[in-house]
């Protein structure tokens, strides 16, 4: 199992559980820093190691209406911001070639959308940069398959990759998150990751942006660890009903503490079975 080595502790290789949490867009500087700054008293007080994720741009949503966020520019900005004062590593989203290289710059791990994870020279581009690549499985993706895609970024020369489950494509508008693709995954030789909050969304279920079922994230971020994940990435947000992006499937920050210390406990448990 490739072990990666993030600010002051490890992904995978049986390190224990950690966490990406943040919000699904930058959708102010106020925002990012007040949730951050949430997150790393929760994270600290728990001895959880944590990333932080939030996307500066969303090139996917349903609709042409719908929220991006700010753009490369301010966006990078408030993420860098967000790292600096805070000291903890950043993750984000890069749909685009083009953006690659500003991307790393200022982020320490560099995520391939679902939607894209077959999108060879997007995949090398990101992992040319030496950064910490996350490869989210897509939706329409056997386990299995995601070899490929891993491939892709290992010719590079570059092997700090982690894969993240997000739901399978169940019919139209559904998803489902099946357990058996975690031994599957983790049989690659990467960590992986069980996005807990995508997983129960209903994509474009609302006609012109996604709906989804948050109360279930729980349930299904339980069971992943239960079945050996690395990590669990969560979306969260102060005000759900009124996030800008994936607000019916993001969890509330008032409900982060107690879900991440239930999952640390169950992942003890694991690891000591």
């Amino acid at each position: 199992m490739q072990t990666i080595k993030l600010k002051d502790f490890s992904i995978g290789g049986g390190k224990g559980l950690f966490f990406i949490i943040g919000p699904c867009v930058v959708e102010s500087e106020k925002l990012v820093l007040s949730t951050l700054e949430a997150l790393v008293k929760i994270t600290e007080d728990l001895n959880a190691p944590f990333v932080f994720k939030s996307s500066y741009d969303k090139a996917n949503r349903s609709s042409v209406k719908s929220f991006r966020g700010p753009g490369i520019k301010a966006g990078l900005k408030i993420l860098k911001k967000a790292k600096e004062t805070f000291k903890v590593p950043v993750l984000t989203d890069v749909h685009c070639k083009h953006d690659v290289l500003e991307v790393a710059e200022a982020v320490d791990i560099l995520q391939i959308p679902a939607y894209l994870c077959r999108q060879t020279d997007l995949i090398v581009a990101v992992a040319k940069t030496g950064r910490v690549v996350n490869i989210k499985k897509g939706q329409f993706m056997a386990p299995g398959d995601m070899k490929n895609s891993i491939e892709k970024a290992v010719s590079t020369g570059n092997k700090n990759i982690f894969i993240t489950e997000r739901g399978t494509t169940f019919g139209y508008n559904n998803l489902v998150a099946d357990m058996r693709a975690f031994p599957v995954l983790r049989g690659l030789g990467y960590p992986v990751v069980f996005d807990a909050t995508h997983s129960v969304q209903t994509p474009s279920g609302l006609g012109t942006r996604s709906g989804g079922d948050r109360d279930m994230a729980q349930y299904l971020a339980r069971a992943a660890v239960a079945a050996g994940v690395d990590g669990v990435f969560m979306e969260v947000h102060p005000d759900p009903d009124n996030a800008l992006c994936d607000g019916p499937n993001s969890i509330a920050l008032k409900d982060v503490k107690g879900l991440v210390k239930k999952l640390i406990e169950i992942d003890r448990v694991v690891r000591r079975g």
